[in-house]
């Protein structure tokens, strides 16, 4: 589609900082095209760097592209050669050592073809992912959202893929890397900095049938400028020969341009970006409730020994159909069950009587003429949740009232805070941010909950 680009450059009604306008310089150097109807600021944008449209931006409009070559990933990087002989020695859970290296290197050198981009984040001290909280903060704002859980698993993976893959292929090629120089900390500033700003093109799903891996991430200039909202207006396309920037809707004079992350509920967003957005902005929000916790809830209904008994042998076995596990979670959206397919089959088995299931182990699982998917997602719909059984209601209520009870605040006191626009003004932005990511999911299982009330 034509639209009217030319190089980037620095307009003089614009006030850039140094590393901006050195950015800007070299994206001239290197092909990148920006559109004359937007520029980058740190004025007027959601968070640190933005970009703003300059006069109305029709639907199609191409923001900027960017050649391939470009892109800074494993395969571009000044050490790539080093990168592709020692690739089976650098595989991990992950797969972002590669890029991580490259990034080590790049960042530190400063002949580095990426410097006027890197240097836009000059210490990485606007990176705040939990990850960088205290584990007291975390516990005392996030507790409940399974954010502190999810960071306390990636702080100790990042630990064990630096001392036990990085360091000794870094040792190995004291010519390019320096563990004094490359450190942790250095290489954790790194990981959140990928978690943060790279893309991951789209894998062409060409055979349904053959299971295929993620493409590794990679690092886009000007594309990571842009910030994220669930109502976006520009989205990032891949072609063979670039990557661009388009507007999908109408933008506005003075708007800033929206790129999407995904569908990202805010404890995504918090854990892996370090923002989170306002309630109730974020369509996207979700909320989890652990498996175990249907499982808890059945079990204080169950009645004697028999019953007990009953309900282990109906766990064990949707544990071994891989319905549930240990660490699981049935999650919620905005409309209703996310995971209703799980979520029906284990409420189905929980509150069988004694004959079906038995029946039921003899088949292995369902007839052909079950519910199908439509059927299950149709029946844990929100507004189809009070047509359910007094049983399955009452599981869904005792389990969402687990939920709640184990955040450090409860939902009253979260809606008073978020209410009170003077309190909420005074609360420290990683407060505010965990406010916004608590009430989000609180909102989720308290409606929940209502639905599901018994009757009295």
């Amino acid at each position: 589609m034509a639209t009217d680009t030319k190089r980037p450059k620095i307009d003089d009604e614009i006030c850039v900082l140094d590393p901006l306008k050195d950015f800007l310089l070299w994206c001239d150097g290197v092909n990148l095209t920006l559109s004359n109807k937007v520029y980058i600021s740190k004025e007027g944008t959601v968070a640190e760097y933005g970009m703003l449209a300059k006069e109305d931006i029709e639907e199609g409009h191409i923001l900027f592209s960017i050649p391939r070559e470009t892109l800074l990933h494993q395969g571009t990087t000044k050490v790539k050669k080093v990168l592709e002989e020692g690739k089976k020695s650098l595989e991990s859970a992950s797969g972002w050592v590669p890029l991580l290296l490259g990034l080590l290197y790049e960042y530190t050198c400063s002949q580095s073809h990426w410097k006027p981009y890197l240097s836009l984040w000059p210490d990485f001290k606007t990176l705040d992912q939990p990850m960088f909280w205290s584990e007291e903060e975390r516990d005392k704002f996030l507790k409940g959202t399974g954010i502190p859980e999810a960071v306390n698993t990636d702080l100790k993976k990042l630990q064990d893929e630096y001392n036990n893959i990085v360091l000794p292929f870094m040792k190995s090629h004291p010519d390019l890397w320096d563990p004094e120089k490359h450190n942790l900390e250095l290489y954790k500033s790194l990981v959140a900095f990928v978690m943060a700003y790279s893309f991951q093109e789209p894998v062409e799903d060409e055979d349904e049938e053959e299971e295929k891996q993620p493409n590794p991430p990679m690092m886009v200039p000007m594309a990571d400028m842009l910030n994220h909202v669930s109502k976006h207006n520009a989205n990032l396309e891949y072609t063979p020969e670039c990557l661009k920037m388009v507007s999908v809707r109408h933008i506005g004079k003075g708007e800033e341009v929206f790129n999407t992350y995904g569908q990202m509920a805010n404890w995504q967003l918090l854990h892996m970006y370090g923002f989170a957005e306002p309630f109730p902005m974020n369509s996207n929000d979700t909320a989890d409730i652990q498996m175990s916790s249907v499982y808890k809830a059945a079990v204080q209904v169950a009645q004697n020994e028999a019953d007990q008994r009953l309900l282990v042998d109906k766990w064990n076995m949707l544990c071994e159909m891989e319905i549930v596990g240990e660490k699981g979670v049935f999650i919620f959206g905005q409309l209703g069950s996310l995971t209703y397919n799980e979520l029906y089959t284990t409420l189905k088995v929980l509150c069988m009587p004694v004959q079906d299931f038995e029946e039921f182990c003899e088949n292995e699982g369902w007839e052909e003429d079950e519910e199908d998917d439509d059927e299950m997602e149709e029946a844990l719909s929100f507004i189809r949740l009070t047509g359910l059984s007094a049983e399955w209601k009452r599981l869904l209520h005792t389990a969402s009232a687990l939920t709640l009870d184990s955040y450090s605040e409860d939902v009253e006191m979260d809606r008073r805070r978020l209410e009170d626009q003077g309190a909420l003004a005074e609360l420290g932005s990683r407060e505010k941010r965990a406010l916004h990511v608590r009430y989000g999911q609180k909102n989720i299982l308290q409606r929940l909950q209502q639905l599901t009330k018994p009757a009295s």
